[in-house]
């Protein structure tokens, strides 16, 4: 028989209820982690520079590009013109922790490729596809919150995401191209 204790129903409610209120913040940022890292990967392989190097700046752009992005969501917060009183530095602060650690989290997830010892197959493949599998099961996990359908809400994030990721490794062709000739 499942416990049903008045404890445990506003544990899980409030668990729900601050990732409900959080929500819009991880996924900006886990979005905008798994896309510029797939894309600082992209780069560095297209260039054909060692692991070490995606490793390196892999590294460099999840710490600072999250820590902009949760500064950016932070002053973003503080800007609202028309809206009342503005929030707090530390209420602004938590939204900007979100977005943070979402970029960080779901940041992680194309450099995985290269820290896990014996892939037997292509790292940057590897790393494309966890990439979009993780778009698409973020995107998913949006619907326990949102209510829409999981399978849309994981295809919308999956194909924009795949939309940028395309982009940056598109742009990178380019100035891999347009270098080559220097």
């Amino acid at each position: 028989m499942k416990d049903r204790s008045p404890e445990r129903v506003p544990r899980t409610a409030g668990l729900r209820e601050t990732v409900g209120k959080y929500l819009p913040d991880l996924i900006l940022g886990a979005n905008d982690g798994i896309i510029t890292t797939l894309a600082v990967v992209s780069s560095v392989e297209g260039a054909d520079l060692s692991v070490r190097v995606i490793l390196i700046l892999g590294f460099a752009n999840l710490v600072a590009d999250g820590l902009s992005m949760g500064a950016s969501n932070i002053l973003s917060r503080r800007s609202r013109v028309g809206e009342g009183a503005l929030p707090s530095i530390t209420r602004a602060g938590r939204y900007g922790a979100a977005t943070f650690l979402g970029f960080v989290i779901f940041g992680l997830v194309p450099l995985l490729a290269y820290l896990l010892p014996g892939v037997g197959i292509d790292r940057f493949l590897l790393a494309t596809g966890l990439a979009l599998t993780t778009l698409f099961l973020v995107g998913a996990g949006r619907a326990i919150f949102t209510g829409r359908n999981w399978l849309m809400s994981g295809a919308e994030m999956l194909i924009l995401g795949t939309l940028a990721a395309g982009a940056a490794y598109g742009i990178g062709m380019l100035g891999a191209a347009f270098t080559g000739s220097l």
